[in-house]
């Protein structure tokens, strides 16, 4: 549908179950189910020669977990009623941490939204998810994705990572062999610096080459992973997003 309507997906659609919060995606002849009664984030974004748009949302197949959604939603919304031009990214954090301690959960404090700018989701500046000493100001014109994660008050309140990837992005040059160096100019030439997964790319070379120039590319530090998250005490985990343009006063909400 994004490919239909003019964009490109701006990364791989991220489907996290229960206490996987975030970097999972589906790698190449997945029989990954999604369980019953499971707590789901679907997180996606779309791109238009490079300018994205960052949204996700959490379905929860058991009724026990729509108040871990309801608060991530909440928050999100009290975090863009409160960005604004010249507000500190810390300000917007502790409206989110406020929001969602008030309805007795915790929100994930090493997760946090992030700016946005052309081919780079992720760009310098963030807006944490708690209170935090981080004086950067926010600026009319620039755009953020905006994303609380909420999990249960007993949880930990943060994610670790697995030793398991599915995403990636291109960071640098380096000598490669023939079929390495075949397959970075592809993913630069299709992704630029956005991230992409190996079910994109996966017939450019036949399997085995393929795997060993992926391989490569990964020990030859050309390209990056982003290890799969989860919340470091097993406890679900709910996530809400928007994508704004800040203004003077206030902001515009790229997604619905």
């Amino acid at each position: 549908m994004i490919r239909e309507n003019g964009g490109k997906p701006a990364f791989p659609c991220n489907v996290c179950i229960n206490e996987v919060a975030a970097h999972y995606t589906s790698p190449i002849d997945d029989r990954t189910s999604i369980p019953k009664g499971a707590i789901v984030k679907v997180d996606i974004g779309v791109h238009v020669d490079g300018y994205l748009a960052d949204t996700a949302i959490t379905i929860c197949l058991n009724p026990e977990h729509a108040p871990l959604a309801e608060t991530a939603e909440l928050a999100l919304k009290k975090a863009c009623e409160t960005i604004r031009h010249g507000i500190k990214a810390s300000e917007v954090g502790a409206v989110i941490q406020k929001t969602i301690e008030t309805y007795r959960f915790k929100p994930i404090w090493n997760l946090t939204g992030h700016k946005t700018v052309r081919y780079i989701v992720h760009s310098g500046k963030s807006i944490p998810n708690v209170s935090h000493l981080n004086g950067t100001k926010i600026e009319a014109g620039e755009v953020y994705a905006i994303e609380p994660f909420v999990t249960l008050k007993e949880a930990d309140g943060k994610v670790s990572e697995l030793n398991e990837s599915f995403i990636y992005r291109y960071v640098k040059d380096r000598p490669l062999k023939n079929d390495s160096a075949k397959l970075l100019q592809k993913i630069k030439t299709e992704f630029h610096t956005l991230p992409f997964t190996k079910r994109w790319i996966h017939g450019l070379l036949p399997p085995r080459q393929f795997e060993e120039a992926f391989s490569e590319l990964i020990s030859r530090k050309t390209i990056a992973n982003y290890p799969v998250l989860v919340e470091a005490s097993g406890n679900p985990v709910a996530q809400a997003e928007h994508t704004v343009v800040v203004t003077k006063g206030g902001c515009t909400i790229l997604t619905i």
